[in-house]
């Protein structure tokens, strides 16, 4: 059962990523018809990523009354219909309409997939099935350059995704039967979790630099990927359709590092996956730094993309062992809000600065994430490293 289940939500994380690089490779030329200022990027960046953070909050209570598979499911085909929204909108407040349904289905997917999870399999999984949304994310923009290569409009890329995320929603939709057989088989394990208050989350031991470290990968990898595109075009000089294409080895830097990590992770711990990936960012942001010429540049991105592969994954997995099964989906709702508050507010700041400032500013906001990142990480190391270490004296 749980096999079976392992293979439908490998096919769920597919559907998650496809939509996320679209925005990025395409705004280029976007803003440019749709008669808008470069910066707005960010806006419809920020609807989507405000619906995810409100389904993210509500997405234990949803799971608690429905189920993971209904609330998979019925999210993946707010995300197919917000597609087909963006692929015959028009207009810049059409984008910021179908942001909303887009952003609702995205959140609970999130949540409900992720802490599922980290509670049934092992971390080589996570790290495998976020190669997969590497997959989506991957293939997103090599759609929508080549539509653009092809002469055709943006809207084409977009209808392209939708009609791939509508036959994965209808996959999702003949697999209920099997979540409902799950449901009976798990729901003794979940009979003594919890649902925790704000308050009470953040009171828990090691839980702010955690959500901190959230936000802080969350607004690294979502500005690297909507505003790398731009940063080409604006400040190396390479032309709109290249720059699509090539900002895809940011994700494909994701999803093959993902792959690796998978069989990594059966030796190493989340800590040590961590540390690995934040290295392999660290020289790819400085690489973007440099200024060396354009294929190092494409090389920087594929770095970023490599290091941020076994981050996320090891964080999210790590989430029962940290806090506790009993009220990990409820802190997992939190972690997933929190970081969409960095995906919803950073793409503004980056945009805004490029357009009154400089796109020059773009690594420096790259840099102050990854500082971020690593301190709240070792943070969250050492509150959970004292913790047990008090643990294991009171024993």
């Amino acid at each position: 059962m749980f096999t079976i289940l392992l293979v439908l939500i490998y096919i769920a994380f597919i559907s998650l990523g496809l939509p996320d690089g679209l925005l990025g490779a395409a705004w280029p030329i976007m803003h440019q018809q749709l008669d808008v200022p470069i910066s707005y990027a960010g806006i419809v960046a920020m609807i989507i990523s405000a619906g995810t953070i409100v389904s993210s909050l509500l997405s234990d209570k949803m799971i608690r009354r429905f189920g993971t598979g209904k609330v998979t499911a019925v999210s993946v085909c707010l995300t197919a219909l917000a597609l087909y929204g963006f692929s015959i909108s028009n207009s810049f407040a059409f984008l910021c309409i179908w942001g909303i349904p887009y952003g609702l289905g995205a959140g609970s997917i999130d949540a409900a997939l992720n802490n599922f999870v980290a509670l049934h399999y092992k971390a080589k999984h996570m790290n495998w099935l976020h190669c997969f949304w590497g997959i989506g994310a991957t293939v997103g923009p090599y759609i929508m350059g080549y539509s653009l290569t092809a002469g055709l409009e943006w809207t084409a890329g977009y209808r392209v995704v939708f009609i791939i995320q509508l036959v994965l929603a209808a996959i999702l939709i003949f697999s209920l039967p099997l979540w409902k057989k799950s449901s009976v088989e798990t729901e003794k394990k979940q009979e003594h979790t919890k649902t925790l208050g704000l308050k009470q989350l953040i009171k828990i031991g090691g839980a702010k630099p955690a959500l901190i470290a959230f936000f802080a990968y969350c607004a690294l990898e979502g500005a690297t990927g909507l505003w790398g595109s731009s940063y080409m075009v604006l400040e190396r000089g390479i032309s709109a359709e290249t720059a699509a294409k090539w900002i895809a080895l940011f994700y494909l830097g994701i999803t093959a590092g993902r792959f690796i990590s998978g069989f990594i992770s059966i030796k190493l711990n989340h800590k040590t996956m961590i540390r690995l990936g934040l290295i392999l960012t660290t020289l790819g942001v400085i690489i973007i730094f440099l200024h060396l010429g354009n294929f190092l540049l494409y090389f920087g991105f594929l770095l970023i993309g490599m290091g941020c592969a076994p981050i996320y994954p090891s964080m999210l997995h790590a989430t029962p062992l940290n806090f506790g099964k009993n009220v990990s989906q409820s802190i997992m709702g939190m972690q997933m809000a929190c970081a969409y508050v960095g995906s919803t507010f950073m793409p503004p700041l980056v945009g805004l600065a490029a357009e009154h400032i400089s796109i020059k500013l773009y690594p420096f906001f790259l840099l102050a994430l990854l500082i971020l990142l690593i301190v709240t990480s070792e943070r969250l190391n050492k509150v959970k490293n004292a913790s047990r270490i008090a643990e294991a004296t009171t024993i």
